[in-house]
């Protein structure tokens, strides 16, 4: 049987690989935004498991606003890559750290 250590220890692995793609690969916007969603993924597995384990449908409410969010930070984050990347030609973080308007 599947227990509440199971599900918190998934998340903590999900938690903790997002991290270090975060922390080891700081040149692809790309990769920083996955990671970014693995985060929020990693924080939606809890909210569901403890949502589980004491019978509350509290915690799966707050799931469905984090994915509302997470959709549209996605949706906005790839749009702001594609501009980024037809006036740059690169997605590469270091070379985006001039703003001009």
């Amino acid at each position: 049987m599947i227990t509440l250590t199971h599900y918190l220890s998934l998340s903590a692995l999900l938690f903790s690989i997002a991290m270090a793609g975060i922390f080891i690969n700081r040149k692809n916007l790309i990769v920083l935004l996955m990671c970014v969603e693995l985060l929020l993924l990693a924080v939606n597995f809890n909210f569901i498991a403890f949502s589980r384990y004491l019978d509350d449908l509290s915690g799966q409410v707050f799931v469905f606003f984090i994915l509302t969010v997470a959709a549209a930070e996605a949706a906005i984050g790839l749009a702001i890559l594609v501009v980024l990347f037809r006036t740059k030609t690169s997605i590469n973080v270091q070379e985006l750290d001039e703003m001009k308007g």
